[in-house]
């Protein structure tokens, strides 16, 4: 039988990043001891089991909505799977969108009351073809419009958060796009959100800003603070992605950070062990490379009680419930209802 000595180094490594050091550990090609230093921060002691006071939520994307499944059938499934809200995304069509006015939004919000369900925020995929930043002043005249219908759809709706992305250098997944310079996209940022404040608090509802990490903007909690803080205004906040700065760096370190300023919060799975960036790293709850009570200690101490969404961008092509369910039970051992 092989061991790892059969094995040249390379050769481990190649299985390694196709498998992970753990499941070779338990094949017996790689040394426990080796396998458990292979990962960041990983081998630590089991931590005591404690319930933590947030609430569960869920992105809309995790559902097959619209070819499959309505807006009730959502709700009514989100509420049935143990969740206390879904997170909504604006569109440039549809029950959410430019199309539907105050009286249409604010029924949509009396429905998912009525299933059970309450809106804990508004989230939009439109920041990045209509990016507050782009060099492309219609592109940027266009995302301003749409970010204020944002903010009075999320009023209407009945919740008072917006997530908003505040700029970009660049797009990744838009490769003939000429990056926009860091200064450039700074002070566009800045005065698209200073624009926006106004009526953020007219509305009553709170700008949330991403981080992002692949839009080259922003790209520590220092940063993040330094954005949030020089606006001096109650209205913008922080929402805080757990998945999207795990390729380099750990979301308990920047929860410590950014601490009281986090206003809003997306739980994605992150594996670190997918080669190339992309949708595909973002894993089923559990299923991957985050420390899950290391994160929930840092919202902790930094006095979060807010809602805790997880964000999916893969509904099940079959039996579509089952993610549902399966997330809603991930949730509750994060949250330590289990």
């Amino acid at each position: 039988m092989p061991r790892a000595g059969d094995l040249s180094r390379r050769e481990l490594m190649a299985y390694c990043a196709a498998f992970g050091p753990s499941f070779l550990a338990a094949q017996g090609l790689l040394p426990r001891a080796e396998a458990a230093g292979a990962r960041p921060r990983s081998g630590r002691q089991r931590r005591p089991r404690r319930r933590y006071p947030m609430k569960k939520s869920i992105n809309l994307w995790a559902f097959p909505y619209p070819e499959r499944m309505t807006l009730k059938e959502c709700f009514e499934l989100a509420a049935d799977a143990g969740f206390e809200a879904v997170e909504v995304n604006y569109a440039l069509e549809g029950d959410i969108s430019p199309e539907a006015g105050e009286p249409e939004l604010k029924r949509i919000g009396q429905l998912a009351r009525r299933c059970g369900i309450e809106i804990s925020g508004v989230c939009s995929f439109l920041y990045w073809p209509y990016s507050l930043t782009s060099k492309d002043p219609e592109r940027r005249r266009k995302g301003m419009e749409l970010a204020r219908q944002m903010i009075r759809a999320a009023r209407a709706l009945g919740t008072e958060n917006l997530l908003v992305i505040a700029g970009s250098v660049y797009i990744p997944w838009v490769p003939e796009q000429e990056p926009m310079p860091y200064e450039e996209c700074d002070r566009l940022a800045r005065a698209a959100i200073r624009s926006l404040l106004p009526e953020a608090e007219k509305y009553r509802v709170y700008l949330n800003v991403e981080n992002i990490f692949v839009n080259g903007y922003l790209l520590s909690p220092e940063d993040m603070v330094r954005f949030v803080d020089s606006f001096k205004s109650r209205w913008l906040r922080i929402h805080f992605d757990t998945g999207n700065i795990m390729e380099y760096q750990f979301p308990e370190d920047w929860i410590r950070i950014l601490g009281r300023r986090i206003k809003n919060v997306h739980f994605k799975e992150f594996n670190r062990n997918v080669p190339v960036l992309n949708l595909d790293s973002f894993r089923l709850l559990l299923d991957g490379s985050t420390d899950w009570p290391a994160v929930m200690e840092a919202l902790d101490a930094v006095g979060y009680r807010g809602y805790v969404t997880f964000e999916y961008f893969h509904p099940f092509q079959h039996w579509p419930e089952a993610l549902i369910y399966q997330a809603s039970d991930a949730l509750d051992r994060i949250l330590g209802r289990k």
